[in-house]
Order: C-alpha cells, then structure tokens, then sequence
C-alpha cells in the first residue's frame, strides 16, 4: 500500500504538478486552503503532509498545529518561497518534520517525503512490535533449522548477555531487526530501554541532534533542551538501523562514543557518560565501503566486534516451509480466519521460487494467501500473481513439456503486453516507477501505454 501525501498549495499549476511528479509512489490528495486540507485530514487517514507556508491569507504554521493535534498526526514538510533559517526552525519548532524551499527541486522533495515515509513506518512497527512481543523471548520469532540459521541462533545467545558491540549484515527482509530485538531481550536490560533509529530516515542535518540531543539556546530556535537517543537508551540498548547510511561528520562523533563511553549535547562541552550496548545493522558491506573510502576504517572495527551476518531465504530453502507455516498462523489469528493448509503445488512453487526481497517477501505472499482463500485450502491461485508468472511450476497431464505460448489466446500481442504490465505493476507493489524499471521502459511510456485503450 502507497504512502497517503497531501499536498497543500494555493496555486494549482504547483498543486497539479507535485501530484502529478508523485502519484506513482504516493497516494495523493491536494488541497488549495485549510479548510479543505482539514476536510481530508478528517476524513482520510493521511501519513504525511505537504504544505506550503503561505496559503492566500492564511497561514502553513496553522495547518501543521491542526494536523499534530490529530490522534494519529502525519508527518509535515513546510514549503515556502520565503527561505530563511528563522522561518525553517519555527516551522521545524511546531512540528514540521523537515523544510524545503521554493522553487521545488522535485528530486529532492521526493527523496525527502520517502525518507519521511520510511521514518514514519519504522515508529509505527517498533512500536507494534514492543505492544505484540513485550518480554516475550525473541528467538521464538527467528523461525529456521537450516545450519545457517542455527549459526545465527547460536551467536545470539553467546554475545546477548555480554557488553560487546553487535553489527548485523544482510540484504534487505532477511530479519536483521528481529535480530537486534533478540539481543536486547536475552541481554537483561529493561525492555522498555531499547531504541531504534533508521539512520537512512533521517537528513544528515537532523541526524546528530536526534543522536546525542542539545542544549537549549544551542542554535536558533532551541527553545528548550532535548535529550538524544542515547539518553534514552542509557542503560538499555541503541540499535542503529542501516549504519551505512550515516555522513562522515556523524561517523566521527559515534566513534567517540563508542571509545570513550560519553556524549556531548550540541551545544555544550560537558561529556555525559552514557551506558548504552549499541547494536548497529546494514545491508551495505561495510568492508567494502571502508575499502572504497566511503566509512572510516576506525569505525567498522569498533562496530564489527561481534558480525552476525543474515543468511538470504534462497540459501536456506528449507526453512521456507517453516516460514511459510508460521506466517499462516499468525495471518489467520490477525484476519479472524480458521488456519488453512497450503496445497502440494502451493509449497511447491515456494520451494522453487528465488525469494529476491527474503522473509519479507514470503510473509507478504503468504499474508497475500490467507487474505485471498475462499477455499478450503491455500493453492497456486490465492498466491500472487508475480510469484506464478515469473517462476512457473512445469505443468503435469497432457500439456506437460509445452511452454506457455504454446497456447492460442498466447499469440495476441495486446494481450501480453497488458499481462506483463499488470504482472510489474503487482510485483512492484502499484509503484510505477519500479513496474517501467521491471519491464525495461521508461515510466513515460509505462505511462502513455496505461492511458492507451485496449482490453
């Protein structure tokens, strides 16, 4: 499902052409004044919110008052023809989530409301995942009896009760945060003291205030102090999430922490001793970024103390049954449906298939399956399509041994094409940049051949 974005702008050649840039990642809505961005803000559940600061005789600064007032707030960015540093920090002061300046450059609003989104989400799923698991003992949430997984197992319960730095690598769905919340359940510390940062959600800007806090005064617009992350963790655990991602500027100053156990507010020279067990994660090779001169080679060393390296799901094909059942389980509960078995060709095609996005990936298809069964059991057509077109089961019976253009209907181009098209755009999730890239076209003409008439 897209990001909800509502755009606010009083002039409609910009409202049409941000829409416009941003329907294919987010699902928008637009606005021209307040009264009608609260009208959306009330009756649509809307993560983020874009508007600009001055809106005919109204004000931006007053619409993000009223959207942080909300049960559910979204997450604002403040627009503004008028650029300065005062009116960034006073948007950024009632509760904007970051600042842009007019005119757009549409690149970066869009990698600004993606990193929004993406801060967005994280909170949202760390704070489900301390509501569902609480004490509750990690491990019995890393599914898997395949070697690799015992390893990985294994390192947990050796180094959790210990002090030592943990770095976590692995590509992208393969668990790595179950893994840091693994580590800090069997460690000891109080529950409630771990805390997450997605250094990739983050601009470098904000990045070292939301690690080690400042002082009020500090820069303009510091009201008031603000304690950091690791002030909040002090005497719990700090994950830090896609470690990769971090600015040099930053990566010196985490080096200082992790050598001398002390931060320093912005702001202010007094070193505050912090007890903090720092459990970084990537999918990013670190040695190799150290070795292109991209990361300090001080830093991997202090943070690759313990390595617990995420087996990707096609190594460990075994565990995908496991896996699968599992996610049965707890979709059925979560949907208030009577757990039912996979079919023979079902598992089978699981089995076959590469698993490119890991355990995400599975628990979507099979969440996918629960949700889409009106049988008795899950089979090949509750799955989704991506799954069934791009990595096909050989067929038994009389058409066995023929591919599939072996059938007529096959040999009507228009038809495959709108196929292959409707098979990207599932695959990428509705995205249509990801579906042109899927396909080998530009999103332009993706575009123009969604508009064509045909079936």
């Amino acid at each position: 499902m897209l990001p909800t974005l509502l755009i606010v702008d009083d002039e409609k050649s910009t409202l049409e052409g941000l829409r416009s840039a941003l329907e294919d990642d987010f699902d928008c809505y637009t606005a021209t004044n307040i009264k009608g961005a609260r009208e959306i803000l009330r009756s649509e559940a809307v993560d983020l919110l874009l508007t600009d600061l001055r809106l005919g005789g109204e004000s931006g600064m007053d619409l993000i008052d009223h959207a942080l007032s909300l049960a559910k707030p979204p997450v604002t960015l403040m627009m503004t023809a008028y650029g300065s540093v005062d009116t960034a920090v006073e948007a950024m002061r009632r509760g904007a989530w970051h600042f842009v300046t007019k005119p757009l450059n549409l690149d970066e609003v869009e990698m600004l409301l993606k990193r929004a989104a993406r801060s967005r989400n994280l909170e949202q799923e760390n704070r489900e995942l301390k509501r569902q698991v609480g004490d509750k003992h990690q491990l019995e949430r890393l599914v898997g009896k395949s070697p690799a997984m015992r390893r990985v197992i294994e390192m947990i319960e050796q180094v959790a009760p210990t002090r030592a730095t943990v770095l976590i690598e692995g590509d992208s769905g393969t668990g790595k945060e179950l893994v840091a919340h693994a580590i800090h359940h069997l460690s000891g510390r109080p529950a409630e003291k771990l805390v997450v940062v997605h250094c990739a959600a983050l601009s470098p800007q904000l990045l070292e205030s939301e690690l080690f806090g400042h002082e009020k005064g500090s820069f303009t617009g510091a009201s008031q102090r603000r304690i950091g992350r690791f002030e909040q963790a002090d005497g719990g655990t700090l994950f830090l999430d896609e470690i990769g991602e971090i600015d040099a500027s930053t990566q010196v100053k985490l080096l200082r922490v992790l050598s001398e156990r002390t931060i320093e507010r912005v702001g202010s020279n007094t070193p505050i001793q912090v007890d903090v067990r720092l459990v970084a994660a990537t999918n990013r090779r670190l040695r190799e970024m150290v070795d292109a001169g991209d990361f300090r080679e001080d830093l991997f060393f202090r943070l690759n103390v313990v390595r617990i390296a995420m087996p990707p799901l096609h190594s460990r094909s075994e565990d995908v049954v496991l896996l699968a059942n599992a996610f049965l389980k707890e979709f059925a509960e979560e949907n208030g449906r009577p757990v039912k078995p996979l079919t023979d060709e079902a598992l089978a095609l699981l089995r076959s298939y590469p698993w490119p996005g890991n355990v995400r990936e599975l628990r979507t298809a099979i969440e996918h399956g629960v949700v889409m069964s009106n049988a008795n059991t899950i089979g090949l057509s509750h799955l989704p399509a991506f799954l069934r077109e791009e990595h096909p089961l050989h067929p038994s019976g009389p058409q066995a041994g023929k591919t599939t253009l072996d059938r007529p209907y096959d040999f009507n181009l228009h038809a495959l094409e709108d196929r292959a098209i409707r098979n990207a755009l599932d695959h990428a999730g509705g995205n249509r940049t990801k579906a042109a890239e899927l396909l080998g076209i530009s999103r332009r003409t993706l575009q123009r051949k969604l508009r064509e008439p045909g079936d």
